[in-house]
């Protein structure tokens, strides 16, 4: 595969010499604004959704983009067109939004008046193989020593590049399970999210998920919704507690990559009878048929 064009503050740049300042707000303020899109069959899905949040974390966050929602679509779909060439028919891909505040000076922690936003957007193929193996098995959910931050320090809502807290809780629980998937917990000890996506359970057919108090609003969260809607499942938000985990007959997580990722076992204790359950593989089937493609055999393509 040729080199990826990277847009990057108004240039075209192959990605390995895409550079920012070592005084970029992403650098010395951690400060970085974030939407992660992905394609299928090379169309980006739900595209003018992740822009319209990337926006309203962008004014939660007190910055902006120096440009309109239309702009950054319309730039964004330039960006795919001019890499989508290079990417084969049966590879999908990320399109990466990352927004900063633009330059700081360290010494006065104050910004210059001429710096500008600087804008990156970047395209990746998508691989798919690391969880290839969980739509049959369903994954390991585990519970991480590192809770998350709570919404008054800052709203979970505010998709921001600070991986810190996530990273740390997937070490930890990499050291119970290798392969193991983290389900951070808030301080009040009510289930939230892990490091990309969101959490759902099953219970006498209805669907729970924590509500966006201490999480994320994703995008496919709200697909889930959708296809909920189509399949007659009621889906209820609320306050969650790990016994609600070892009680369901079935969970899963949602994200933009995997769309729908079972897990079949929580902190050692088996979900249900520890197999992937109808009402998961419903889901996956209808938002399959929505988009298109069959998710569980492209990830044992890619």
């Amino acid at each position: 595969m040729t080199q990826n064009l990277v847009y990057l503050n108004g240039d075209y740049v192959p990605a390995n010499e895409a550079k920012i300042s070592i005084f970029d707000g992403a650098i010395s303020l951690g400060m970085t604004v974030t939407e992660s899109t992905r394609t299928f069959r090379h169309k980006p899905y739900r595209l003018r959704d992740h822009i319209n949040r990337l926006f309203q974390s962008l004014k939660a966050a007190r910055f902006d983009a120096d440009m309109t929602v239309d702009e950054l679509e319309q730039l964004t779909l330039e960006v795919w067109e001019k890499n989508q060439p290079s990417y084969a028919a049966s590879t999908d891909a990320w399109i990466i939004h990352n927004i900063t505040p633009g330059q700081w000076v360290p010494s006065s922690g104050q910004k210059p008046a001429e710096s500008k936003p600087t804008v990156m957007i970047v395209t990746l193929p998508l691989d798919l193989s690391y969880w290839a193996d969980f739509y049959q098995t369903g994954c390991h959910a585990v519970t991480p020593f590192t809770r998350i931050q709570p919404a008054q320090s800052l709203d979970a809502r505010i998709k921001n590049r600070s991986r810190f807290t996530y990273t740390l809780a997937e070490s930890e629980v990499k050291l119970v399970d290798p392969m193991a998937q983290s389900l951070l917990l808030d301080t009040n000890g009510f289930l939230s999210e892990n490091k990309g996506g969101n959490f759902f359970l099953v219970s006498n057919n209805r669907i729970r998920t924590p509500n966006t108090i201490n999480c994320l609003d994703g995008i496919s969260r709200q697909t889930i919704f959708q296809l909920a809607d189509q399949l007659n499942l009621p889906v209820e938000e609320c306050q969650l507690l790990p016994y609600d985990v070892i009680t369901a007959e079935e969970a899963f997580f949602t994200s933009t990559p995997y769309c729908i990722m079972p897990a079949t076992k929580f902190n050692g204790t088996m979900i249900g009878n520890g197999e992937v359950g109808p009402i998961t593989k419903n889901l996956l089937g209808a938002w399959s048929q929505l988009v298109g493609i069959d998710i569980v055999e492209q990830s044992q393509t890619s």
